[in-house]
């Protein structure tokens, strides 16, 4: 089983150690390559995906992807940015399928910024189109003053766009993943708006007459940001397009206590998948050790589960986080009283153990 490692910038190559060292320490037949992505490959290669990074990529069975991104790089033309190396990956592995668990673990109830009674239990699936809507949508740009009275630019516009195709094949995957679930879909939209996400309410509609066990329900993405602080227990499956489902994850994730706890993976037909911690590449904190592994740790588990096809050894490594959760191990994104506050090498050395 091969998988590409690609831990990128910042707080990546920390984080990413950790999810190796826990992948060795199960003694599985795992062949696994490093290659530079983000801003490290930029500045050895001058572009933030180089070719033999994408092939790596292409041919491995799965890849394990730290965050890119560093302010340092803010006024690089957009397609040599950093960002531009995860976005250049789903498109070429065509990843259009982004599943982000936001589940509460008993043991960080207190640690969420809602009531505990709010969050305890909570176990929501979040389920992103990750290839199309205004992320991709052409044309785009930026139109150029003629008159002389702006310098520069005079407006920049995107191109907000859904093809049938790309809302049935995600409204599949999240209907089929509800089955295994408490049955319960709800498609967030702005359909009272856009006229893409009419398109997509119609879509979605349409096939969940497939489903006749799943329930469905629509909401708008307004109305969905506000109930996922005041009663987010109501949610079992989201599923929603690629910009309302990028902000959506991220408040989902505070609900869980921090950031640092919460895994993706991003899937294509055939299951590969790319998998990565939900946060970014926090540079502030790069290189001092106190990054929150967990989330990378936990993301190697579900590449396990979903792209390696090996449900028990993705159970092992989610048992040891909550046995370290549970011997009151923190990082510092989520520490407390009455806890141990450990670097991100010790909380990979403590899975390990645990394991």
């Amino acid at each position: 089983m091969k998988i590409a490692v690609l831990p990128g910038d910042g707080i990546g190559t920390e984080i990413v150690a950790e999810a190796v060292k826990v992948l060795k320490a199960l003694d599985l037949p795992l062949e696994m390559e490093t290659a530079l992505v983000g801003g490290a490959a930029y500045e050895a290669h001058g572009h933030p995906l180089p070719e033999a990074t994408l092939k790596l990529a292409k041919e491995a069975d799965a890849v394990l992807f730290g965050a890119v991104g560093d302010w340092k790089y803010d006024k690089l033309d957009r397609p040599l940015r950093p960002e531009q190396a995860i976005l250049g990956l789903r498109k070429n592995l065509g990843l259009f399928a982004n599943f982000r668990p936001a589940i509460c673990y008993e043991q960080l109830v207190h640690a969420s910024s809602l009531k505990p009674e709010l969050v305890a239990g909570l176990d929501i699936l979040i389920i992103r189109e990750l290839t199309g809507d205004i992320y991709f949508g052409q044309p785009r740009g930026r139109r150029i003053a003629t008159d002389g009275h702006f310098p520069g630019a005079e407006e920049a516009f995107d191109t907000m766009r859904y093809s049938r195709p790309e809302i049935e094949r995600i409204a599949h995957v999240a209907f089929q993943a509800a089955q295994k679930r408490n049955k319960r879909v709800t498609s967030v939209d702005k359909a009272n708006v856009l006229e893409t996400f009419q398109f997509w309410k119609d879509v979605v509609s349409e096939i969940g007459l497939q489903y006749p066990d799943v329930a469905l329900d629509h909401m708008y993405v307004d109305n969905a940001a506000m109930q996922l602080v005041k009663e987010p227990k109501r949610f079992d499956v989201v599923v929603t397009g690629n910009m309302f489902g990028d902000i959506l994850s991220d408040e989902a994730s505070m609900l869980t206590g921090s950031i640092g706890m919460l895994p993706s993976a991003s899937l294509n037909s055939s299951g590969q998948g790319l998998y990565e911690p939900s946060h970014g590449s926090a540079p502030d904190i790069a290189g001092k050790g106190v990054a929150n592994p967990l989330a990378t740790i936990l993301s190697a588990a579900m590449m396990l589960r979903f792209s390696l096809n090996d449900e028990a050894s993705a159970l092992r490594i989610e048992a040891s986080v909550k046995k370290v959760l549970d011997q009151g191990l923190r990082t510092a994104d989520i520490h407390s009283a009455g806890t141990t506050r450990v670097s991100t090498l010790e909380m990979g050395d403590a899975v390990v153990r645990a394991l």
